[in-house]
């Protein structure tokens, strides 16, 4: 039942996922939400995010940002770092991440996505057949919308992490 919530992979952050082990693997494109995947909500871009997003560039992956937020916020973000960009994408439909994927020249086989929540956008990476990973997320105050879908994803999260025997990585 909760398996179309399920990600593939789980790590406490974006900063510590092996982004070497993915490209060996075949993987060429990264997509990203921003908000709490990335930076505080509505925070611009950090050192931190710009170093990730250069050193994935050098090691050979492109990179988009998947968001559901307006043009301006994610315009905002991506200010500097000259990556592309979906706004309001309309997770967890397929269609943004599609779109992407568009854009990049890539496909469901060597894609993946990183975000930080389940009903948007890992739900919508299952849909569009990309490799799901979900992080932690970075804020702990977060808008009250969000904080109510955390109560039903701990629970998601439980039996996900049971049957994987799993913790974060």
């Amino acid at each position: 039942m909760f398996r179309k919530f399920y990600p593939r992979e789980y790590y406490d952050s974006t900063y510590s996922i092996d982004f070497k082990k993915y490209y060996r693997m075949g993987y060429r494109a990264v997509l990203f939400d921003v908000d709490n995947t990335l930076v505080e909500h509505d925070a611009p871009c950090d050192n931190r995010a710009s170093t990730l997003i250069q050193s994935l560039k050098e090691m050979g992956f492109q990179v988009c940002f998947i968001s559901n937020n307006d043009e301006e916020r994610v315009k905002m973000f991506n200010e500097g770092l000259g990556a592309k960009y979906i706004y309001k994408a309309g997770k967890p439909l397929a269609k943004g991440y599609q779109k992407a994927m568009d854009l990049l020249g890539t496909d469901e086989t060597n894609t993946m996505f990183v975000g930080d929540q389940l009903f948007t956008d890992i739900w919508g990476a299952n849909n569009a057949h990309v490799r799901s990973v979900l992080v932690k997320p970075i804020a702990k105050h977060e808008e009250i919308q969000i904080v109510l879908k955390r109560i039903p994803e701990k629970l998601i999260l439980f039996f996900y992490l049971r049957k994987h025997k799993l913790r974060t990585k």
